[in-house]
């Protein structure tokens, strides 16, 4: 990333807006949106989950589904740059080898950490279980809050947006979606 190329850029959105980009409460805004982009909100760009999936354990119970739900994230939206945020639900069928808890979060994060559409970040976390993981199937489940539906354009706060991927033994089995969807829906 271009962290001098980003402070420019907010400098120009400052001037572009009205706004004085020299007044003392604006003075260091560039310098804050060009750190906080390179090193929180699009850290994830031209990265994958192959080395968070890499430490692996093996399992002889390769018929048992494993859910890990609510696991929170926020991203970007790559139309209006707004935040979207919300949670992701993951279940998937090992294939003699399991993964730390951990890092399914850590997949869900390092996806999301970028200009994003919610409908990729679900193909993106569940493509990387099987490709790295090598599972019988996954199913990730994300339902998020987009702020450019909450505070501009149609302006409806609290509309949430679910979105639903299944690979592997997920896409032709419905009882075994349909139970999963449920252990993921479960207080």
């Amino acid at each position: 990333m271009d962290y001098e190329k980003i402070k420019e850029g907010m400098k120009l959105i400052i001037e572009g807006i009205g706004e004085d980009a020299n007044r003392e409460g604006l003075l260091e805004t560039p310098d804050r949106i060009a750190k906080m982009y390179t090193n929180e909100l699009f850290s994830g760009l031209g990265k994958d989950a192959k080395e968070i999936l890499s430490k692996e354990f093996t399992t002889t119970h390769d018929t048992d589904v494993i859910v890990q739900k609510d696991i929170q994230f926020y991203s970007m939206c790559e139309h209006h740059f707004l935040p979207f945020y919300g949670k992701a639900h993951i279940a998937y069928i090992p294939n003699g080898k399991v993964v730390g808890l951990s890092k399914l979060a850590r997949t869900v994060e390092l996806y999301a950490r970028k200009p994003q559409l919610q409908e990729r970040l679900n193909y993106e976390i569940a493509d990387a279980l099987m490709k790295y993981l090598n599972t019988k199937g996954v199913m990730v489940v994300i339902e998020a809050e987009h702020m450019c539906m909450t505070m501009r354009g149609v302006e409806k706060p609290g509309a949430k947006t679910v979105t639903k991927v299944c690979l592997g033994e997920f896409e032709n089995n419905s009882d075994l979606r349909k139970e999963t969807y449920l252990m993921m829906q479960s207080r």
